[in-house]
């Protein structure tokens, strides 16, 4: 995904101004594609630049409202239905984890407690999030709070994992250095 396509997903909605759509991805899409706001106003100007949104109005000390334009959907559509997702293929979570044996097993188990207590709070804070949003049947509500689910799902599963993990790391015997 780019952040192309997030922007142009989130204007297929409605229009929007350059800081209506930092706000929400610092509400709602932030765990799924973070972005700053120099990132969100570069990437604006590029949209803008090939035709793919335009200015639909213009406010007080330069505020641009962008709206998406045929070929903007046409590039979202063409992104959703023929471009394949790409896999995940880099963890540092789990590149840490694969390498934990070159640390005491208290030192380990800590690092995954740690792990534990980093995914409830990740969980919490979805939660607080999904119980602050006044939900609708648009678009972007539905398939929000579907997208919503999976990151309370996914760091509910982080935790139970972390947690049978820490299980899994016994004292070694007969092992000096630690």
């Amino acid at each position: 995904m780019s952040l192309r396509h997030a922007l142009l997903g989130l204007l297929s909605d409605r229009r929007a101004s350059g800081y209506d759509l930092l706000k929400t991805f610092e509400t709602s899409l932030a765990n799924v594609w973070p972005a700053t706001q120099s990132q969100i106003y570069t990437e604006l100007t590029k949209l803008a630049g090939s035709g793919l949104i335009t200015v639909a109005a213009e406010g007080p000390r330069g505020r641009k409202e962008y709206e998406i334009t045929d070929a903007g959907m046409a590039e979202l559509r063409h992104w959703l239905t023929e471009v394949p997702p790409q896999r995940v293929i880099r963890s540092d979570i789990l590149l840490r984890v694969f390498f934990l044996g070159v640390l005491s097993p208290e030192q380990a188990r800590a690092y995954l407690t740690e792990l534990t207590a980093m995914s409830q709070a990740g969980h919490d804070q979805l939660r607080q999030l999904a119980d602050s949003i006044d939900w609708d049947e648009g678009n972007l509500s539905v398939y929000g709070r579907i997208a919503l689910e999976y990151g309370l799902r996914f760091n509910a599963m982080r935790r139970e994992w972390a947690e049978w993990a820490t299980e899994q790391i016994k004292q070694p015997r007969g092992r000096s250095g630690w």
